[in-house]
């Protein structure tokens, strides 16, 4: 609501970014509680779930005083009534001068009506759910699958590494997810137009790894195969938050605030049973598949690239379903929660992304 949804894709990435962060040291934060075994009578897998626990908690509830309310418009004022009156306030996002001109770029967002279940059945009803649904499905189920099994194809490498050695080897794979995610969501924001673009790439990197996991270097020299998982790692970083950001394009343009809100939900939502796929159906969970020696695994991972394949055609099947059933990108109707009205609302971040800002206003770009 902060953003126009052209320029929403660095900062859905921004967020994702905690994940890949959280996954780089999980392996030695693991380790390190396991040395608090027998402290204070608790094993170390139990001081990790308190003191994990007791952070989400703090961190909850300080979001009632960190976090700003929704943008109000210039001049209004929040008026609570019955328990939302005991809630704390948080801080005002923007003030002044400088919420006027936030007002004026994204009316859309202050002006909002209440949605109904017909504004629900809208949504799930909508097609371009599924594109998008299938997109996000096998790269989901490559990230688990490569997070699950991970340190065990590591391991297959070297039998002798130690568990802090599998962790600082398993840590830079989502490092390089990280660094994907930073350098490659910015661009697609920059062409918002091209956001298969920015998808299909990425997958092909994941593709590309996840054969060089499965067939490079040999029983003497393993380690190409580590290189694979870099590859894998760097692929996966932009495509979950380009899909997210696609998805809020998509919907905020034709169902408003409750169509990102639904769509969002049930894209990630159904999505994840890609993980349920390659937690239960591939690697452990396929026993001729999971057989030590040099073939461990080569089943579930080019079952992951026909995914992978699959997400891609997905990407292109929307592009051009957008381009044969285009909406009208030149309004904004209240019928999609932009106002209270029945009038149509065009605010400068609508007009803006009509075009794509390109590399031209980087400093590195300009002459």
């Amino acid at each position: 609501m902060f953003y126009p949804p052209s320029r929403t894709g660095k900062r859905i990435g921004q967020y994702f970014t905690a994940a890949q962060l959280s996954a780089a040291v999980v392996g030695l934060v693991s380790a390190g509680f396991q040395k608090m075994d027998g402290l204070g009578g608790l094993v170390g897998f139990q001081w990790m779930f308190l003191l994990y626990g007791l952070v989400t908690v703090i961190v909850g509830f300080s979001l009632l005083w960190w976090l700003p309310e929704r943008p109000l418009a210039p001049g209004e004022t929040d008026v609570r009534e019955g328990w939302r009156k005991w809630m704390p306030r948080g801080p005002p996002a923007l003030t002044g001068e400088d919420s006027r001109i936030h007002y004026e770029d994204l009316t859309r967002v202050y002006h909002r009506r209440q949605w109904t279940f017909k504004d629900l059945l809208a949504v799930f009803t909508d097609w371009r759910l599924w594109p998008l649904l299938f997109m996000y499905f096998p790269v989901v189920g490559t990230g688990i699958g490569i997070q699950n099994y991970g340190t065990v194809i590591i391991s297959a490498l070297n039998p002798k590494l130690t568990g802090v050695q599998l962790s600082l080897l398993f840590a830079p794979i989502w490092l390089m997810d990280l660094a994907a995610i930073l350098l490659v969501t910015p661009l697609s924001d920059r062409f918002h137009r091209h956001r298969a673009l920015f998808f299909s790439i990425p997958c092909c990197i994941q593709i590309t790894g996840l054969l060089v996991t499965t067939y490079a270097g040999s029983l003497d020299r393993p380690w190409p195969r580590w290189g694979g998982l870099l590859l894998i790692g760097f692929g996966l970083g932009p495509t979950v938050p380009i899909t997210m950001t696609w998805t809020n394009e998509v919907f905020q343009q034709r169902h408003g605030e409750v169509g990102v809100a639904a769509a969002s939900a049930l894209v990630s939502g159904l999505g994840n049973l890609g993980s349920i796929v390659t937690t239960y159906a591939l690697y452990e969970g396929w026993a001729d598949d999971s057989i030590k020696g040099p073939k461990q695994y080569r089943k579930s991972n080019l079952v992951l690239v026909g995914m992978l394949c699959g997400a891609i055609l997905s990407s292109v099947v929307m592009t051009v379903l957008l381009k044969l059933f285009p909406s009208d990108t030149k309004k904004v109707s209240s019928a999609s929660s932009t106002s209270d009205s029945e009038g149509i609302i065009m605010d400068g971040a609508a007009k803006r992304e009509l075009q794509e800002r390109g590399l031209g206003k980087l400093f590195w770009w300009r002459r």
